[in-house]
C-alpha cells in the first residue's frame, strides 16, 4: 500500500469533480500545516484514560472514608471507568464513521467534562460509581476517534512514526498522573482531583474546538444505521489479518495491564522497596517505553518492514516474561529486586515497539472504516487488560508468580496470534471493502 502524507490522506478518494474534493484537501493541508498542534491534540486525547485512572489512585483510601464505604466498594469506582471507556468506543467508533469525527468527539468531550465534575460533588458511592461509568463512556471519544483521525491523515510508514510520536505524550501521562493526583492531595480532598480532571477535559474540549478540524470528508462517510455498523464491525473482524493485529495489540495491552495492576504489590511487598523506589521504577519503566517508541518510530519505521520489528518486539516480551516466572518460582534461586525490576523494565520498553506497530499495521487495512477498526482495536486491548488484572493476585499476597504467569500467557498468546493469523511470511491482497463501507 503506498505512502500518503496528511495533505493526501482524503483526497485520493475524492474524485477531482467532486464538489467536496476542494474543502477535503484545503482542510487536510491545514491538518499538515498546524501538525504540532494536532500532535498535541491528540496525544492529549489518548492521555485521557490514564489520566483518568492513575490520578485517582492516590485518593482511593481517602474516599473510602469519606463516602463511608468499603475498599471493594470503592474498587468500583476504577471497574466502572474501564468498563466504560472500553465499551464506550464500540458506540463512539462507528459514530464518528457516519457523521465525522468532529462532532462525535465533540459531543463526548463534552459530556466527560460535566460527568466528571459531576463525581468532583458526588455525596455517595452508589452515585461516584454510576458518574464514573459515564465518564469512561464518554471520555472513550477522546482516544477511539484520536487514532481515527490519525488513520485519516497518514498511511505506511508515516501513520507507524505518527503513533510512536503520540507514546511522547500518552506515554509520559502514567508517570505524572499519580504525582499530580498526590499534589492536588496536598491542598484539596479527594474531589480536587476530579476538579482539575474537569478542567483538563475543558482545555482538550476547548484545543479541539479551536484546533482540530474535520478530518473525514462527507463521500467517506457511512450513512447506515446500527445494523449498517454492525455488518461494518462483522465485516472487519472477518479479515484474518486485521483481526491478528488486533488481537496481538490486546494480548500484548494485557500483559502490559497486568503489570500495572500487580507491581505496586509485587515491587513494595513482595521485594521490600519503598513507596518512593517503587515511583522511580515505575517511571523509569515508563521512559524506557517512550524511548522505544522513538526509537521505533524515528529510526526503525521506513527502514525495516514493520512486521520484522513487530516479531522482535514480540520475541522480546515473551524473552522477559519467561525470565520474570524462572525468577519468580525460584528456579534462580532467591534473587532480589534488582533482576526483577530489570526484566520489567525490558518488557516495558519492548511495548514502545509492540503497541505502536500494531495499531498501525490493523489501521492501514481498514481506510473504509477507521472508526470502528478503532473501535475493535480499543475495546479489547480494555476488555482483555480488565480480564487479566485480576489474575494476577489469585494465588495470594505472598508471590509474584500470579503477575509472571499471567504475562508469560498473554505474550505467547499475542506471538501465537501474530503468527497464525497475520502469517507475516506471506503476501498479503487489500482486505475486501464491505459492502456497507461507502452507503
Amino acid at each position: 500500500m503506498p505512502e500518503r502524507g496528511p495533505a493526501t490522506a482524503a483526497s485520493h478518494d475524492s474524485s477531482p469533480e467532486s464538489p467536496s474534493a476542494p474543502a477535503a484537501t484545503a482542510s487536510l493541508t491545514r491538518a499538515r500545516r498546524t501538525s504540532l498542534l494536532v500532535t498535541f491534540i491528540l496525544g492529549g486525547l489518548t492521555a485521557l484514560p490514564p489520566l483518568s485512572m492513575d490520578m485517582y489512585l492516590p485518593a482511593l483510601p481517602q474516599v473510602t472514608g469519606a463516602l463511608n464505604s468499603s475498599a471493594a466498594t470503592i474498587q468500583l469506582t476504577l471497574t466502572a471507568c474501564l468498563a466504560g471507556m472500553a465499551l464506550g468506543q464500540l458506540v463512539i467508533g462507528p459514530m464518528s464513521d457516519r457523521w465525522g469525527r468532529r462532532r462525535p468527539l465533540l459531543v463526548g468531550m463534552a459530556v466527560y467534562v460535566l460527568a466528571t465534575a459531576i463525581c468532583a460533588l458526588a455525596p455517595t458511592a452508589e452515585l461516584l460509581i454510576s458518574f464514573r461509568l459515564l465518564q469512561g463512556l464518554a471520555g472513550a471519544a477522546g482516544v477511539v476517534i484520536a487514532r481515527a483521525v490519525v488513520r485519516d491523515l497518514y498511511d505506511g510508514h508515516e501513520m507507524a512514526r505518527f503513533f510512536s510520536t503520540l507514546m511522547l505524550i500518552s506515554g509520559a501521562a502514567p508517570i505524572v498522573a499519580p504525582l499530580i493526583g498526590g499534589q492536588v492531595l496536598r491542598f484539596a480532598d479527594w474531589r480536587g482531583v476530579f476538579v482539575v480532571l474537569t478542567g483538563v477535559g475543558a482545555v482538550l474540549t476547548l484545543m479541539v474546538w479551536r484546533g482540530l478540524g474535520e478530518t473525514l470528508p462527507p463521500e467517506r462517510r457511512h450513512t447506515g444505521g446500527v445494523g449498517s455498523a454492525l455488518r461494518t464491525m462483522r465485516g472487519l473482524l472477518g479479515d484474518r489479518v486485521f483481526t491478528g493485529y488486533t488481537l496481538t495489540g490486546g494480548f500484548a495491552f494485557a500483559a502490559l495491564f497486568a503489570y500495572i495492576s500487580a507491581s505496586p504489590f509485587v515491587v513494595q511487598e513482595i521485594y521490600g522497596a519503598s513507596p518512593q523506589t517503587f515511583s522511580l521504577l515505575f517511571g523509569l519503566n515508563s521512559v524506557g517505553l517512550i524511548l522505544v517508541g522513538q526509537i521505533n518510530g524515528k529510526l526503525l519505521v521506513g527502514r525495516v518492514s514493520l512486521d520484522k520489528v513487530l516479531a522482535v518486539g514480540l520475541a522480546v516480551v515473551t524473552a522477559s516474561t519467561v525470565s520474570l516466572l524462572l525468577m519468580t518460582t525460584g528456579v534462580f534461586g532467591e534473587v532480589g529486586l534488582v533482576p526483577v525490576a530489570t526484566a520489567l523494565f525490558v518488557l516495558m520498553s519492548a511495548m514502545g515497539i509492540v503497541l505502536p506497530n500494531t495499531n498501525a499495521q490493523a489501521l492501514m487495512r481498514t481506510p473504509h472504516a477507521a472508526g470502528s477498526a478503532s473501535a475493535l482495536l480499543g475495546t479489547s486491548s480494555f476488555l482483555v487488560g480488565a480480564i487479566a488484572s485480576p489474575l494476577v493476585g489469585i494465588a495470594g499476597e505472598d508471590t509474584a508468580v500470579p503477575m509472571a504467569l499471567v504475562q508469560l500467557v498473554c505474550a505467547v498468546l499475542s506471538a501465537g496470534c501474530f503468527l497464525a493469523l497475520c502469517r507475516p511470511w506471506q503476501k498479503r491482497g487489500d482486505p475486501a471493502v464491505p459492502a456497507t463501507a461507502g452507503n
